[in-house]
């Protein structure tokens, strides 16, 4: 995709949105002020095109040890967090990491350096895309606390299991991405924080391809 007009349609979107959303903003931050007190926002570093940067959320958590990655009903996730979380409206200050550069509205999500620092030489080539809000892995995979739950070992389940499989569907995506598949995909993100199904197929958000498993003994794992 060109450059110039994707980067054009992210400032115009993230511009637009946090004008239009504003009132929200504003009313989910005094929300969390006083339910569950300072800070308001969670900032933590992502791997991006030019090295880290400083990722913003909504802060849905309390502070307290455990692991780096939210599994199922984590303890430190706050009765506010939950409902922030189950509408992604945790994700909203994320609108000024696009204004500024560091994201787009559609692409790969921005990962923790520790996980990217394991990726193999394919898998880096999506650190050449600029990570984004949405794109089809984050609609397959919306129900990743979930699946992250039932796993004995959520940390080690994600980095050699799910984790592969995300990014072999960012990666596929992001190769072939036009302006009109990136507005397919918010839309369809859109369809499915409203409530509805994400589409079986589309010619634009490939979909899941099958079943996770585990790598066989001796077999090659995708990351290192």
């Amino acid at each position: 995709m060109n450059g110039t007009l994707k980067r054009g349609m992210d400032l115009l979107g993230a511009t637009a949105g946090l004008v239009l959303l504003a009132p929200v903003l504003a009313g989910l931050a005094v929300i969390i002020r006083l339910r569950d007190g300072s800070p308001v926002l969670y900032r933590q570093r992502r791997a991006g095109v030019n090295g880290t940067f400083v990722l913003v959320k909504f802060r849905s958590m309390r502070a307290g040890p455990g692991a780096p990655i939210t599994a199922g009903a984590d303890p430190r996730i706050t009765h506010t967090g939950r409902w922030l979380r189950r509408w992604k409206l945790d994700e909203l200050p994320q609108l000024v990491n696009v204004l500024r550069g560091e994201m787009s509205l559609v692409g790969p999500r921005p990962e923790l350096p520790e996980f990217v620092a394991q990726y193999s030489d394919e898998q880096r080539e999506l650190l050449r895309y600029r990570p984004g809000l949405t794109d089809p892995a984050s609609l397959s995979f919306r129900d990743e606390a979930s699946l992250l739950a039932a796993a004995p070992d959520p940390v080690a389940w994600y980095r050699d299991v799910l984790l592969p499989e995300k990014l072999r569907v960012s990666l596929a995506y992001a190769r072939r991405a036009t302006p009109w598949s990136d507005l397919a995909v918010l839309a369809a993100t859109a369809w499915v924080l409203l409530g509805g199904s994400r589409p079986a197929s589309s010619s634009s958000v490939p979909p899941y391809a099958g079943p996770i498993s585990r790598p066989q003994e001796g077999a090659h794992a995708p990351l290192s």
